[in-house]
């Protein structure tokens, strides 16, 4: 109760160093794997949603690895390092996505390699970020990558949507850390980082997408698919929906008037329109969540959270209010 207790005060101040300076967080825990061999695009292409062949070293995208039915068995990012095609995902996916690639290699030249253990990954987020990375050179557009040294350690900086990752031998991230914290950088808690993630809409699989969902109705198509590419696993039902139908549900903010629980169940009147995702208590909006909602939950109607007095107001993604924005330079 007590440690919960610290961490809820540290709130705030992490919460201000996220939007206003720059926090530090560890992710050195993601599922990383890496391929390597001439075949490593062409066979990562027609497994994902988005564009891995058309990459240059340097650049990245973001993407979704699907089953037949077009149902998402997670995400990933993928970095063209020059050497190797990094992939990094959840931790809870990593496996799904390593049984992927064994089955469907079979006449493909390239090497799989585990990287889970052998890289860390730290993430600077806030708009001082690249002051302290050192990442002037590092252009803005997300998921593009260039080797540096920081600290005396050799890295690749890739940016991001808040700011810019850090990658390094797993032998260097402890010291690689603590240079970045003495320059000036907030250690931070994943419970900020995520509060900040879910002010901005974005969903993370496992919480806010998981294996029932198509990509359209995560609001992820602009990030993640490419409708100008080749085949790829998945790929009928995705292009379809996009095309000619209509997602039976969006991903959409919640204003609640109390904290609730992830997979709280959600009804507008009698009917249930969806469960909670991810959930955070903002230092700026108060409880505010993420959540799957059939389209009967249109933007402004309030629902029902489980059969409590809890309610919330459907609102349209990324939270946007004076309260954000209000002295905190857009990330």
């Amino acid at each position: 109760m007590l440690g919960t207790m610290a961490a809820t005060d540290q709130l705030p101040a992490e919460h201000r160093a996220l939007r206003e300076g720059c926090g530090l967080l560890d992710r050195s825990e993601r599922g990383k794997l890496a391929l390597t061999g001439a075949g490593a695009k062409v066979f990562l292409n027609g497994q994902v949603t988005n564009d891995v062949e058309a990459l240059e070293p340097g650049e990245g995208v973001y993407a979704a690895f699907l089953n037949h039915k077009g149902k998402m068995l997670g995400d990933l990012r993928v970095l063209d390092l020059g050497e190797e095609l990094s992939l990094d995902t959840e931790r809870a996916t990593l496996q799904e996505l390593f049984n992927l690639i064994r089955r469907f290699r079979v006449g493909y030249e390239f090497e799989l390699h585990k990287r889970t253990m052998e890289r860390g990954l730290l993430s600077l987020i806030g708009p001082h970020a690249r002051a302290v990375a050192g990442a002037a050179d590092l252009p803005e557009r997300e998921h593009v990558s260039i080797r540096a040294e920081v600290a005396g350690v050799a890295v690749h900086l890739v940016a991001t949507d808040t700011g810019v990752d850090l990658i390094c031998d797993s032998a260097h991230t402890a010291s690689l850390a603590a240079a970045l914290a003495a320059a000036g950088t907030t250690p931070v808690s994943e419970a900020a980082a995520e509060t900040l993630r879910i002010e901005r809409g974005r969903p993370r699989y496992g919480l806010d997408m998981d294996d029932a969902t198509i990509p359209q109705e995560a609001g992820i198509n602009d990030r993640a698919v490419s409708f100008t590419k080749g085949c790829y696993v998945g790929q009928e039902t995705v292009a379809r929906l996009h095309y000619r139908g209509k997602p039976n549900r969006h991903l959409r903010g919640l204003r609640l008037s109390a904290p609730a629980a992830t997979g709280a169940e959600l009804r507008l009147g009698e009917k249930v329109v969806g469960r909670l995702g991810s959930t955070a208590v903002s230092p700026t909006l108060g409880p505010i969540a993420l959540a799957l909602v059939r389209r009967e939950a249109a933007v402004g109607d309030t629902v029902s959270v489980s059969e409590g007095a809890t309610t919330g107001e459907v609102v349209e993604l990324p939270f946007a209010t004076e309260a954000l924005d209000a002295g905190s330079p857009e990330l």
